[in-house]
């Protein structure tokens, strides 16, 4: 039995989806307008990579964790991956709904390999611009199951059978973070966050012609050369700087192929 390809299939029909989760108006918080201004730059970023595009706005808890249970029971057979982007207030492994706050992980379990099939062997990617908080605890050791065909985008066979690959449940997975944990994310009420905006730019020019590893490797000089907070009130955030995180379980080379 041969290894796996080292690149993930991107040849599918469709890229997939990318789901994006905008929160500025809360209860409890204060108005976030620059979500708003990054909510309009990212549909146009990922548009460009042919996704196809799906914002919601303003979601309670419920909302925001009913919402990825819907999207993570749909059918992705078709699509090179899933994408989700969340635009809110932050703290340790939460981000806020407009009601309170949620467990990162809450969000992002439904789209695990026990868990939503039609993703099996393919990147599940999430991008989270908050105040720079990480979340990663997904506990000591991970569940394992059995994956056919995709992880190997050359669809070879075993005596006739597509070979079968035993991953962990929590593979595949890469969650791109604002800052590093313990940090603070910059962002403007005009023109929205330091992250996401230099994440769009890399995104449309470089897109199509870079691994992902390397689109965010370009993000985090971006950001960490590039961005500036500026808050003279106040002499702990004034002239500051921050630099992204990525966590990365992903098995393979992320490309987007033209579609």
């Amino acid at each position: 039995m041969s290894a796996p390809d080292p690149h993930y299939n991107m040849s599918h029909k469709k890229r997939g989806l990318a789901y994006i989760i905008t929160n500025s108006d809360f209860d409890h918080l204060p108005h976030q307008p620059g979500n708003d201004v990054d909510e309009e730059r990212l549909i146009k970023a990922f548009g460009t990579l042919s996704f196809d595009v799906t914002p919601v706005r303003n979601l309670t808890v419920k909302e925001m964790v009913d919402g990825v249970e819907k999207v993570s029971t749909m059918d992705h057979t078709n699509n090179d991956c899933f994408v989700c982007v969340i635009l809110s207030h932050g703290e340790e492994d939460k981000v806020h709904g407009t009601d309170g706050p949620v467990e990162v992980t809450k969000l992002l379990a439904p789209f695990r390999g026990d868990r939503c099939g039609t993703l099996d062997g393919k990147p599940k990617l999430f991008f989270i611009q908050t105040c720079g908080k990480k979340f990663d605890d997904w506990g000591d050791f991970a569940d394992a199951l059995d994956v056919k065909g995709d992880v190997d985008g050359d669809e070879e066979m075993d005596d006739g059978e597509p070979i079968t690959y035993r991953v962990p449940i929590t593979a595949d997975f890469l969650i791109a973070y604002s800052s590093a944990k313990g940090s603070r994310a910059s962002t403007n009420q005009r023109k929205g966050s330091c992250y996401i905006q230099a994440l769009c730019e890399v995104l449309e020019e470089h897109g199509m012609k870079l691994e992902l590893m390397a689109l965010l490797t370009q993000v985090n000089k971006k950001v960490a050369f590039g961005c500036l907070s500026n808050v003279p009130p106040s002499p702990y955030t004034h002239g500051k700087r921050q630099i992204p995180c990525i966590t990365s379980m992903l098995t393979g080379e992320v490309r987007f192929q033209p579609k």
